[in-house]
Order: structure tokens, then sequence, then C-alpha cells
């Protein structure tokens, strides 16, 4: 029975108390009279019956209130506490009941917290030695974790459903780079833990790299498999299978547990060979005719030595026409595909600050001179070897302190089109040409350390040039590197950098048991796909014009809030933002503007959310305006949906409030910002992580179960 019908059920009892015996001592006593007797009762009462009345209802009135005090301190008091002491139980061990109310409960509080203390010193004893009995393990696990995060190839692990277990680095950014379609919205593939990675690679090329691997198996080969695969955007990848095997299985389709991919994109590669073998095909085809025609005339003027001399001057001039016409040939050839023609040295992609970086770290501490940057591009990239390049550019500032002895040196990073600028800049009297020459040509050297390349060689390999110049006006002079631009596979960003320095969470071993992701509302809330979500809006009311300006979303898979797998987008309202509102969500006009509009980004996030069960904060509201724009975009999530709001209702009917910011504190979850979307969703992560056990505790396991509790709670009437 519920605190309000016990009370109820108080207050009827008190009334019947009080005026009960009252009510069957006068009837028994009426029944005991005579006529005569009774009509001087009933006169006597008729004259005194508003008195007694109003004092048996002053009587009453006071018992309730009395009662009422009574119920507030103990029973409602006592259930408050009831759920302090499960938070303590479980979401928040930290959190300690308030001491109050009346002595007996206070003291009763006091000792419930004394109790929780000693708790907390036996469970971090206990977590103590847990933690040293899982080091080895844990040290392990850390070392796979580096090792997949750091490798230079993109290698995803998956279960035999194609579901990805595991993924590196590499893999992220390199099919962020690849995404197509509307994903590119919010700048993020479809790659992420529970994905299936059928919606990247061709599943039939799949199935047939595991036939492949099986009978290998079973023949007792070599288990491995490469095939060629074509992304949705026309990219061409490499892509080589290994097994996985289950633990104790033996060779077998039994045996296998998954597959590990390693995948690189070849399209460029392919490209260059395309454009080689065309300068090859030119230059072959191109000589064939003019070869022919030197033969020729070679051939007569040499059976010919006494033909006439008007003759000889004839085949003289065919020699030099063609051999003209060739160089003219080769020299084109060169400047139309000077690009394929340069060496195949292994360049790679790098940012071309950290070349200056490292460039800097060496001048500082082998010839302890000072050095400075201005005007950076910091985001730019550039096709390099960095060891030849940083050598070079260290060996030039020790040629100059020889030479010039400059207090500092400064670099300066810019860019035009398809070149990068790199000036290495000093003040100092001027070089001549001739000196300038003569160091481009003598091998580099740096104290004792030497290459066996000189600067020339270092430019050539890159493929692009160097040169002095001068800046009068500021007496200072600088060398200059041209170098190609890069094109980088991968998105120049650096998402991690600015997300913090922990690990990526790229990697679920527990996955391996995992097998279908599909929304049944019967299975239990531990085991489902989430996609926790919040909007920013200009305003409070969906229904009368405010807009969605920005929608944050991150994922929770195998109970676990994935922080790295997220969409975060701004959006363009197509009307002007609300003055009071910029204050509270930060967004202005100037950020909005030039971003994609509603209609572009809700089908890249459908499609991030895809198969999984939408949670929001008062998801009310969120949905509301997503529902208003399904005739404009066409755009309907049909997913199940769970609100934090009404299950922390469930949870802890007795409090007062069930404000984000209030539910936080109670759970004892701490974020730096509030009124960001992405921010506001990874914190109801957070919360809805935290209420799965206390859901738990309550006999609520499914989603059904979650759903039809929330449709109970006094907020689930709150219409938008």
């Amino acid at each position: 029975m519920k605190a309000k019908y016990r009370f109820i059920a108080a207050v009827v009892v008190l009334g019947l108390l009080m005026t009960g015996p009252f009510v069957v001592t006068s009837l028994l006593v009426w029944l005991d009279m005579k006529e005569a007797e009774r009509t001087m009762l009933t006169e006597l009462l008729v004259s005194r019956l508003p008195v007694g009345t109003m004092m048996t209802l002053f009587g009453f009135t006071i018992g309730v209130l009395v009662l009422h005090k009574l119920f507030r301190q103990y029973v409602e008091g006592l259930l408050r506490m009831s759920e302090t002491l499960r938070l303590m139980l479980g979401a928040n061990r930290n959190f300690r009941v308030e001491l109050d109310g009346p002595p007996e409960v206070r003291q009763l509080a006091q000792a419930a917290n004394d109790l929780a203390q000693q708790r907390d010193e036996l469970m971090d004893d206990v977590d103590a030695q847990i933690a040293r009995a899982k080091a080895s393990v844990e040290e392990e696990k850390n070392r796979l974790a580096a090792l997949m995060s750091e490798l230079a190839q993109a290698v995803v692990v998956c279960n035999l459903d194609g579901r990805i277990l595991l993924y590196n680095n590499r893999a992220r950014l390199q099919f962020k780079a690849l995404a197509q379609g509307p994903t590119s919205v919010a700048g993020g593939a479809l790659i992420g833990l529970g994905r299936s990675i059928f919606s990247i690679l061709e599943k039939s090329q799949i199935e047939h790299a595991q036939e492949v691997i099986h009978q290998r198996l079973h023949s007792g080969k070599s288990a491995m498999a490469n095939f060629i695969t074509t992304t949705r955007g026309g990219q061409l990848l490499r892509a080589q299978m290994v097994p996985v095997l289950a633990a104790g299985g033996g060779e077998g389709e039994t045996a296998m547990s998954g597959f590990v991919l390693t995948v690189e994109n070849i399209t460029r590669s392919l490209e260059l060979e395309a454009r080689r073998d065309q300068v090859l095909h030119s230059l072959t085809e191109g000589s064939r005719s003019a070869l022919g025609s030197i033969r020729a005339a070679v051939t007569n003027l040499i059976d010919y030595p006494d033909m006439e001399l008007e003759l000889r001057e004839r085949f003289v001039k065919v020699v030099d026409d063609e051999a003209a016409k060739m160089s003219q040939r080769l020299d084109q050839t060169m400047v139309d595909f000077a690009d394929s023609m340069k060496t195949r040295w292994p360049l790679e992609d790098i940012l071309a600050i950290d070349i200056i970086a490292a460039a800097q770290r060496r001048i500082t501490d082998k010839l302890n001179l000072p050095s400075k940057t201005e005007e950076l591009d910091d985001a730019l990239w550039i096709k390099a070897e960095s060891f030849s390049l940083v050598f070079a550019l260290v060996s030039l500032a020790a040629k100059l302190q020889d030479h010039y002895q400059p207090r500092e040196l400064r670099f300066r990073l810019t860019s035009a089109g398809k070149l990068a600028y790199l000036d290495l800049i000093w003040a100092g009297p001027a070089m001549s040409s001739e000196t300038f020459y003569t160091w481009e040509m003598e091998t580099m050297h740096i104290g004792a350390e030497s290459s066996s390349l000189n600067l020339r060689e270092v430019i050539d390999r890159h493929g692009g040039e160097i040169w002095y110049q001068r800046e009068k006006a500021a007496h200072r002079a600088f060398f200059r590197f041209v170098l190609p631009v890069a094109m980088p596979e991968i998105s120049p960003e650096d998402e991690q950098r600015r997300r913090g320095n922990g690990r990526p969470e790229y990697y679920d071993f527990d996955l391996f048991r995992f097998q279908d992701d599909s929304i049944d509302l019967d299975r239990k809330l531990s085991e489902l796909t989430y996609t926790v979500f919040d909007t920013e809006t200009t305003g409070l009311e969906p229904s009368k014009g405010d807009e969605i300006i920005q929608i944050g979303a991150a994922r929770i898979v195998n109970n676990r809030l994935l922080r790295q797998e997220v969409f975060d987008q701004i959006i363009d309202p197509e009307c002007p933002l609300k003055p009071e509102g910029i204050p509270i969500h930060g967004i202005t006009e100037d950020m909005v503007r030039g971003q994609p509009t509603i209609d572009a980004v809700l089908p890249a996030f459908r499609e991030f959310c895809e198969e999984t069960v939408l949670i929001a904060h008062n998801a009310a509201f969120d949905m509301r305006f997503l529902q208003l724009k399904e005739a404009r975009t066409g755009i309907r999530f049909t997913q199940p949906v769970l609100d934090t709001l009404l299950l922390s209702a469930v949870v802890h009917p007795n409090q007062e409030s069930h404000r984000l910011d209030v539910i936080l504190e109670r759970l004892g979850i701490h974020i730096a910002t509030r009124h960001n979307a992405l921010a506001d969703a990874l914190a109801t992560g957070e919360v809805f992580l935290k209420l799965v056990p206390l859901l738990a505790d309550q006999g609520i396991v499914t989603m059904r179960q979650a759903l039809e509790a929330s449709e109970k709670t006094f907020y689930a009437r709150v219409k938008y």
C-alpha cells in the first residue's frame, strides 16, 4: 500500500476512534430508555448539539494535523531515508543520510551513516586486494590496448555475425575519412563497438573469406584470406582476414569465434601506378616513329659516306628535327607527369608543425640555439620523410651558427594552393649564391652526426624545392623549403587531444558473447545497445516555432558509455536566435552561420542511432522537436525511448526534484559543463548506467518493465 493510502486509512481510523465509542454508548442507552426519557434526551441534545459537534470537529482536526506531522516525520522521513540508503548501497556509496527529523529518526540516520562508513572502509580494503590481484591481467590488457591503438595499420576485430568487437585509432580515422553520404555531416563514420562491419564492407566478400579460412583450417594450412573490396564512395580497399579461434577449440568450423581484419586503402597507390603506366606508354609510343626516322637517316649516312652534300644535310636535319621533337616530348611528359615520376621513397602524411617541433628540440639540444615560431598554419599536412627533413633543418641551423652566429632562429609555416612553405629565418648579413649552392651540395652533418645525403638530395626525395631569400625591410634572411601539401586519408583534427589524454575506449572483449542486437522489449536493460542524446534549441516551445540548433549523442554498448563514438553537430535553424537563450547554451549567430540545416543533419543522426534504444532526459521535449520535423524531412524515429527523468521518479518517488542537475548531485556524478548537447548527453548516459541496478532492485530488469513503470509516473503526463 502506498504511503498516501496508509495516511488516509489512519485518518479514517482516527475518526472512528473519536466518534465510535460515543455513538455505540448512545445507541445502547437509547435502547434502554423509556419514551419520556427519550423525549427529554432529544430536547437536551438538540440544544447542545452544535457545541458538541464543533468540539468534536475541532478535536478531529487537531488529531489529523498531529497525525500528519507524525506521518511526515516518521513514515515519509523513513521512506526517504530508505531511498538514500539504497543509493549508498549501489549508485553513490559516498552519499550520506541527512540528520533531519525527530530525535529518534536522527539517531537512526546517524547509525546508518556510521554503518555506511564502516562498510566503505571494508569495501576499500576489498577493492585494494582485488586491484592487486588483477594487476598482472590489467597490465596485459593495457599492453594489447596500446598495441592496437597505436598500430599504423587499420585493424578491426569482429565476431562471426560481423559485429565489431575491437578497432584501433587508425581504423577509426581511416573509415571516418572514407565516410560518404549524410554521415559526413557530423564528421563520423559508422564504425563502433557493436555495429556491423557489413555497413562498411561487402557482406558477400566477408562470408567468402570466412569460407576460405574454414577450408584452410580443415586442410591444416595457414588460415588467412585476402580480398579487394570497394566502399560506398568508390574507394578501393585491400583487406586481410585471419581467424580468432575459440579457447580449447580444435581445427574446424566451431573453432572459429571471430576474425581480425587489417584494411589498407590502395586507391591512391593504384592511381599512381596507372599514371606511371601512362608515362611509359607516352614515352614509348610517342618516341617509336621518331627513333625510326633517326635510325633510317643514320643508316643512310653510314652506308653512303660519299653522298652529295645537299642530301647529307637533309639527313642530318632529319636527325636534328626528330631529336628535338623527342626532347620536347620528353620535357612535356616530365611536366605533365612530374608527380608520377618521383622516386618511390616511403613518405608519410605528417603535420608540418610536428616537423618544426622536432627540429626545434634538436636545435636546442644539439646547438644550444634559441628558436621561436611565427605565422604557423597548425592544420597543414605535408608528405615527408620526417627524419631526413628534420636532419636537413638542423644541419642548416648548424651551418648558420658556424658562419653567421645568429642570436636566434625562427620558423614560419604557410601554404599556397598545393604547396607548403617552411621557412628557416635568421637575422644577419647577406649570403652569396655561391655559398648557398655549396651548402646545398655538401654532405649534411650536425656535430659528430653525419648523413650520406646532401640537402639537394633530401629536397629531391620530397619532390620539392629550396631557395634563399632576404627580407630587406626587416634585415632578415630565410631558407624556404617548398614541399607538396599532403591529402591525408585521415582527418587532420586531433580529436583525442581535444577530448583528453585517456586511452580511447576502442575495445570491449566481453562483446565476443554478443549475438543479437535487435530491440526486443523483453530483453534485459543491461543487454541492449543505446543512443543517449540531447538537443539545444532556440526556445522551449517547439509547437510555436522554436528550432533545434545542436544535437549531441553518444552510444552505450555492453553497459559502457563510449565517449569516443559520438555525434556532435551544430545546426543552422534558418531563423534568428533568441537573445535570452544565447547565455544559456552559448551558441551564437556566428556559430550557426554556414552549418548544415536540419534536413541534412536528421538523416545522419538517424543512421547514427539505428538499431538502438533512444535515451534522453525529459525525452518528451526532445522527441517533440524531432516529431515536428517528420513531415519536412521524412525522418521518423520509431525505436523505443527511455526517459531518465521518469526512471528517476520510478526509483526515487519520494524525492522532491528530478531535474538533471539534482540527479547528478544525488548520484555523485560530476561534469564540467552543462547546456551543451554532447556534454548533457554524456551526463544523461552516466545517470542511466547508475539507474539500471537501482531499477533491478525494484524488479525492473527488462525494457518492457522499464517502459511500463515510466508510464505510471506523474511526469509522464507532461506534454509539449
